[in-house]
């Protein structure tokens, strides 16, 4: 067809599968598997169904952007709330990297950023992860249109030190340098207090992991006002009103409950830790996991046919046929119950 040559053709990003029946162990997409804290809740039972009829407030204008801005210690004007982290960074992709040099970002790591790059017409170059899938820091220092990474990485889980970050963002001050956060309240140190020091800098984060709120759909990036005001005004160009009136209202009180929200990440913090046990014992290896999962490889049967057998047993596990990760799986951590479950059918396909 004649018009399928104007089409803009890329690669789509390949989600996790998302069985929809009772019963399945969902350990695939990085999900909290607790419910969000009990202000959510009550919130819900609040929300005007008259309210819907109109447009939302402005993010930056809302009590979740007063909210935010209080935990975190910084001004309004320093905060952009999107539809979850995905459009966050979709929108800085968009926003700061228009130059003609390739932006950089690890070859092992979340797979949007080339879905991304492609869309956007972006160049961009992959830096391969060293052989403990590590990030080398001295990898983001040539001239480069921008330099994007998760920090703890993912799927590996690898953590970068807090010092190996800044030796990126100091060696870029020409180009923004985007830290994605979406794990970091699993461990490690956030790049939040590098802001005060470089303008360069934009840290990403979302409510779709330790929040419990993946299914609202909401993410935030932290950096200069500058740089919030130009994410804006990108964002305003495509589409002012991108989050809706629930997720504005019950945000707030995912913030707003600090206790649950760090009894949440302990628990997880406390069954990953004993995963890390039994998957050993089981005969995996593994990188030290800062995430809520784990990204394991056995050492005698291949991670395709451990991934297939424990589907067929209703456990769902993250998988990708791809180079260098081919024998390993990503293992969100569930309940404790869960992990149970996990390890009796571990045992039965590998022992």
């Amino acid at each position: 067809m004649k018009w399928e040559e104007n089409v803009r053709k890329v690669e789509p990003y390949t989600p996790g599968e998302q069985p929809d029946r009772p019963g399945v162990i969902k350990l695939n997409t990085n999900e909290s598997p607790y419910p969000p804290a009990p202000g959510v809740s009550a919130a819900i039972g609040r929300l005007s169904a008259d309210r819907m009829r109109l447009y939302p407030a402005f993010p930056e204008q809302t009590a979740l952007a007063e909210e935010l801005a209080g935990y975190y210690h910084v001004s309004t004007d320093q905060l952009f709330i999107g539809v979850g982290s995905d459009d966050v960074l979709s929108m800085a992709f968009m926003t700061f990297f228009h130059g003609r040099s390739p932006i950089l970002f690890p070859d092992i790591t979340y797979s949007f950023y080339d879905v991304w790059a492609q869309v956007y017409g972006i160049p961009y170059e992959k830096k391969p992860l060293d052989a403990q899938f590590r990030i080398r820091p001295e990898d983001y220092c040539q001239p480069n249109g921008g330099v994007v990474f998760p920090n703890p990485n993912a799927p590996t889980g690898v953590l970068m030190a807090l010092d190996q970050v800044e030796q990126i963002v100091a060696a870029n001050r020409d180009v923004v340098v985007i830290v994605d956060e979406a794990y970091i309240d699993f461990g490690g140190f956030s790049a939040l207090p590098l802001l005060d020091k470089y303008d360069n800098l934009l840290v990403v984060q979302t409510f779709s992991k330790s929040r419990s709120l993946a299914g609202m759909r909401i993410g935030y990036a932290i950096g200069s006002p500058r740089m919030i005001r130009y994410l804006n005004d990108v964002k305003y160009a495509v589409n002012s009103y991108t989050l809706n009136y629930p997720a504005l209202e019950l945000g707030v009180e995912a913030v707003r409950d600090q206790t649950y929200f760090q009894s949440c990440c302990d628990k997880i913090i406390r069954t990953r830790t004993q995963a890390e046990t039994e998957l050993t014992r089981l005969g995996f290896s593994f990188p030290k996991p800062y995430g809520n999962f784990i990204f394991a490889s056995h050492r005698n049967v291949p991670a395709q046919e451990i991934f297939e057998k424990l589907k067929a047993n209703d456990i769902y596990v993250r998988f990708w046929n791809k180079e260098r990760i081919n024998n390993h799986l990503r293992i969100t951590v569930g309940t404790d119950e869960q992990m149970e479950a996990l390890y009796a059918a571990l045992a039965a396909i590998c022992g």
